[in-house]
């Protein structure tokens, strides 16, 4: 149908506007960002030590990378993105290096010029300061190894758009087919259908829970678990995994990132399910490693004997002398470990009932010719569109687990998100087919009064807190929410400390990406830890392990929060039993408690992307048993939100 069409067709046309805005705005990096601002943003490791080099199971040729300084600074390095090397030429050394070059770079710190290796490499896997990297040639690891002075920067992500536009034409084209029949069906177009069998019971699951299950097994074309936080959306999809792998051989479960997909497989091999991960995992431990495809099928049992193969074939190339005629000779060995990687690679997907891998990572080579009955995209609220149908290709049916009130996808371009690239196929359904959708009511996670506002702003009242944790807290009589207005600190109670830092609350911008800090409040922030270990008392503190997450909005602000930290004595030793990040960063996780510093404080009451309330939301909600929030209610509560919430809170 013609219908169904056009909004794809409009998804393409935004999404070429951040391809575009997202390719500048590297190009803008590479020509003018000096390399202090490009590791400050985390985008770039300098300098870099070039460490030992092999061949992984993929006989893909790896370097290993360490930071040759390492600084706390959190960096957006992670597996399956393209990386540039240069090497940073001193003014000296200027004059025999060809200014036209086309990959060089003026910096504005220290006048040195960049020389850009000429090929993008690929990550394998980042573990704290430790990268591996897929070297296209053994050239490059020569020039590596003779080159001085050298850094490393994530590329230009052209691979991930060009999959997605591929999916998006494939959606636009298709007719009289599966895919085209989801995507009216999506649209509206198309009612959905459903099995006739009767409901199951589970008793160790809640009764939204069980109608969740229910409704996935239920469903012949589409699904959704709409999981409000705490309300165990893993633990109810995990489940509806099980029962649909009852009915079917194999599924694939995808993610819009990596950190995800592990944490969805994990649990999938805590319940008993072989899982086979595509891409290597972020947390790097022999558990998440033991089931990707690499450490498989390194450890199969005829992988010895395809290594040895490989290796002839390299030595041969090595030594081959002037007239040697070598080409039936590696033609040979090669059909034979064509052979044995086939048998190989079959055998580990037949062993396997679970796929997962990131959406994008649903392109690989590896499942090139596969299909799968069922898709279970988790996180979906977080996936780009266009992502979602590079894996939705592969699938017959498609179950989506996530909540729209949460963080939505990342989108630069302002023009694309206005036009609505921000809108994902999870909200677009539950707009079009309201039918599918399936709510998670009661939440495991926090106190009832942390719970009553979101559930209230976001949930139509509808999430309740279970007993188990409705009056759950760390001290009696304590009010679990508190908000300590700075536009309220007067010079008679504010703290040496904090004079030290400037004379207001007042933030202040430092550069682009949202650069807003507030150096004031991020040391109120500590003050406000302090006073509250020491009202719970030391002891108990770390007898219990009571957890602590600072939140901030603002990365700048987070990484000042974490050097103050550092800096603050009283603090050592707990530091173990605090987590400082964004909001992004905290994004599925939860801490006994959680202080959020949020930074603006202007005249103007400009709240900048604060007003995007879906951010508020997972902040808050991170916390068990206490919240605090710091923050300048004078000028946050020019939002209708958050004048609600400073109301809500002084009335407990």
């Amino acid at each position: 149908m013609q219908n169904s069409i056009l909004p794809i067709q409009r998804l393409f046309s935004l999404l070429t506007q951040e391809y575009e805005s997202e390719k500048e705005d590297y190009r803008l990096q590479t020509e003018s960002m000096s390399i202090e601002r490009k590791v400050k943003r985390g985008i770039c490791w300098y300098p870099i030590k070039v460490g030992r080099s092999y061949y992984n199971s993929l006989n893909q040729l790896v370097v290993e990378i360490t930071q040759d300084n390492p600084q706390d600074i959190d960096h957006n390095f992670e597996y399956g993105r393209p990386v540039v090397f240069w090497s940073a030429i001193s003014p000296k050394e200027q004059s025999s290096f060809n200014s036209s070059e086309k990959n060089s770079e003026s910096l504005s710190t220290n006048k040195n010029r960049l020389k850009y290796f000429s090929n993008t490499c690929t990550i394998s896997y980042v573990d704290g300061n430790k990268m591996v990297v897929v070297l296209p040639s053994s050239q490059m690891l020569i020039d590596l190894q003779n080159s001085d002075n050298i850094g490393v920067q994530l590329y230009f992500d052209e691979t991930s758009f060009r999959t997605m536009f591929r999916a998006l034409d494939d959606v636009i084209k298709s007719k009289g087919n599966r895919l085209s029949e989801l995507r009216d069906i999506f649209s509206g177009q198309q009612s959905p259908s459903r099995f006739t069998f009767n409901k199951q019971t589970f008793p160790w699951l809640n009764s939204s829970q069980e109608h969740a299950v229910n409704e996935v097994l239920l469903s012949k074309d589409v699904s959704i678990v709409h999981g409000p936080p705490g309300t165990g959306k893993t633990t109810t999809l995990v489940e509806a995994i099980y029962e649909t792998l009852k009915r079917e051989t194999q599924v694939m479960v995808c993610c819009q990132s990596n950190m995800a997909v592990d944490w969805i497989s994990e649990k999938l091999v805590d319940h008993g399910i072989p899982v086979l991960r595509i891409g290597n995992p972020t947390r790097v431990n022999d558990k998440m490693l033991s089931f990707t495809y690499e450490r498989k099928f390194e450890s199969h049992p005829e992988y010895s004997d395809l290594w040895a193969i490989r290796k002839t074939i390299r030595e041969i190339r090595e030594h081959k002398k002037k007239g040697d005629s070598i080409h039936q000779k590696i033609s040979r060995l090669r059909d034979r470990a064509s052979e044995l990687e086939m048998r190989i690679s079959s055998h580990i997907f037949d062993e396997a009932r679970v796929i997962s891998c990131t959406l994008v990572g649903s392109s690989s080579k590896l499942l090139v010719g596969k299909k799968f009955s069922t898709l279970f995209i988790d996180e979906a609220a977080q996936a780009l569109e266009p992502a979602c149908w590079i894996a939705i290709r592969r699938c017959h049916r498609v179950v989506l687990a996530g909540d729209h009130q949460q963080l939505p996808p990342t989108i630069k371009n302002y023009e694309a998100q206005k036009g609505g690239l921000n809108i994902t196929l999870m909200e677009r359904i539950i707009q079009n087919v309201p039918s599918v959708v399936t709510m998670l009511k009661i939440q495991y996670r926090m106190h009832e009064k942390i719970m009553q506002f979101s559930s209230d702003w976001f949930y139509r009242g509808e999430m309740v807190a279970s007993p188990m944790v409705r009056n759950r807290s760390i001290l009696d009589y304590d009010n679990p929410i508190l908000w300590i207005d700075t536009s309220q600190m007067t010079s008679e109670i504010e703290s040496e400390q904090m004079l030290q830092n400037g004379d207001s609350f007042k933030e202040s911008f430092i550069g682009e990406n949202y650069g807003r800090i507030n150096k004031k409040e991020g040391a109120l922030t500590i003050q406000t830890l302090i006073d509250y270990i020491n009202k719970i008392g030391k002891l108990r503190f770390i007898e219990e392990h009571l957890d602590i997450g600072i939140i901030s909005p603002y990365r700048v602000q987070a990484q000042y929060l974490r050097s103050l930290i550092n800096k603050t004595s009283e603090l050592k030793p707990y530091r173990k039993l605090i987590s400082v990040n964004t909001i992004d960063g905290f994004q599925g996780q939860e801490r006994d408690i959680i202080l959020i510093s949020l930074v603006r404080s202007n005249d103007q009451g400009n709240i900048g992307f604060l007003s995007d309330l879906r951010r508020m939301n997972v902040a808050m909600t991170r916390a068990r048993m206490k919240l605090i929030i710091i923050g300048d209610a004078s000028t946050l509560s020019h939002h209708p939100f958050y004048r609600r919430l400073f109301k809500y809170i002084n009335s407990l």
